[in-house]
C-alpha cells in the first residue's frame, strides 16, 4: 500500500542517500547521521507514514539499512524561528525563477528550517509544487539562486552546471593579502570534515577550482571578486580562508566559533553577484545580477 506524503504545510520532502556505515537498519542509520534528532522522533515520525523510500512506501523500524539507498522524508520543526529578511525575484518565466536571496535563509529545508527557506517561500508565492533549485548557495551566503519551474525543462537547465557552462561571479569582503599576487587560481582537494557540516583540504588530485581577483582595496580589507570554476560544499569560503583571509563574519574558517543564535548585526560578506548562460531553450544570453550588496 503506498502512504500518501503529508500536506505541504509541515514542509516538502527531503532525499538522503544513506552514507556508508555499519548500522543494521534505516532507524539506526538516521539516528546515527542526524544525531540532533532523538530516536523517538524517527520511531514517531514512521509511525506517521513521514519517511518512505523512493516509491512511496513506508519505512518502519526494522528496514534492513542499505548504503545508498535513497529515501524521503517530511521533515518537521516545532517553533520554527522567522527569518526576518524578504527575498526579491529578479525574473521569472514558464521554465525559470531567478530570485535574491538574503542572509540568513536556507535554500532548501535543513537543520531546523522546513518554511523559512527559499524554496518553501517561493512556492507558496507561485503556487508550484514543481519548483526545484537548479544549484545551492549556502544559508550565510545572499544572492542569485535559480529554480527550475517546469519538470519539462528542468534537465536542459541542470545541463547548465553539469557541464560548467554557466558562469558564476561571487563578490566577498575578507582581510587584504598584500603577499600574493593577484590574480590568484587556488586548484586544491576538498574532502568532508569533522565536525560533519564542515569541509577541509586535503593532499590529492585537486576536485575545485577558484580564481580570485582584487576588486576594490579599503586598508586592512579589500573586496574580491570570486569566480568558482567548480561546485564543491563552501569551496570559496575554505579556499579564502587557506590563502589567508577568511571572509569577514565567517563561524566556520579559518575556525569554528560557537554561536547559538544567527547575529544578523554581522552577517557573513559573501554575495552571490552575478550568473551568465546561453539558454538552452532559446539560445539567447542571459544575464543576472543580484540587487543586493556587501558593505564595508
Amino acid at each position: 500500500m503506498l502512504v500518501q506524503p503529508p500536506s505541504p504545510a509541515i514542509g516538502r520532502a527531503s532525499t538522503l542517500h544513506l552514507p556508508a556505515g555499519a548500522w543494521l537498519t534505516v532507524l539506526d542509520c538516521l539516528c546515527g547521521h542526524f544525531t540532533a534528532i532523538s530516536r523517538e522522533t524517527w520511531l514517531e515520525r514512521m509511525a506517521r507514514g513521514r519517511v518512505l523510500d523512493m516509491q512511496g512506501m513506508a519505512i518502519g523500524p526494522q528496514h534492513r539499512y542499505q548504503e545508498g539507498l535513497r529515501i524521503r522524508y517530511f521533515r518537521e520543526v516545532a517553533d520554527e524561528v522567522v527569518i526576518p529578511f524578504v527575498e526579491s525575484v529578479l525574473y521569472a518565466d514558464e521554465h525559470l525563477v531567478v530570485a535574491d536571496k538574503p542572509h540568513f535563509l536556507p535554500v532548501t529545508p535543513a537543520g531546523e528550517y522546513v518554511e523559512e527557506t527559499l524554496l518553501a517561500r517561493l512556492s507558496r508565492r507561485f503556487d508550484n509544487p514543481n519548483l526545484v533549485p537548479l544549484h545551492r548557495i549556502d544559508r550565510l551566503t545572499a544572492g542569485l539562486v535559480l529554480f527550475s519551474s517546469n519538470p519539462k525543462s528542468r534537465s536542459r537547465y541542470q545541463g547548465l552546471f553539469l557541464q560548467r557552462q554557466i558562469s558564476k561571479r561571487y563578490e566577498a569582503i575578507a582581510p587584504a593579502l598584500p603577499a600574493v599576487n593577484f590574480p590568484q587560481v587556488r586548484s586544491t582537494r576538498l574532502a568532508a570534515s569533522e565536525p560533519f557540516f564542515l569541509m577541509r583540504e586535503v593532499a590529492g588530485t585537486p576536485n575545485s577550482e577558484t580564481r580570485i581577483e582584487v576588486c576594490e582595496r579599503q586598508g586592512e580589507y579589500w573586496r574580491y571578486a570570486l569566480y568558482p570554476i567548480t561546485g564543491k560544499k563552501h569551496q570559496l569560503r575554505l579556499h579564502m580562508a587557506a590563502l589567508g583571509a577568511g571572509i569577514c563574519n565567517d563561524p566556520f574558517y579559518p575556525q569554528l566559533t560557537e554561536q547559538a543564535v544567527d547575529d544578523y548585526a554581522r552577517p557573513l560578506k559573501l554575495l552571490a553577484q552575478s550568473l551568465t548562460f546561453a539558454d538552452p531553450l532559446s539560445g539567447a544570453e542571459r544575464h543576472f545580477e543580484s540587487q543586493l550588496s556587501l558593505s564595508w
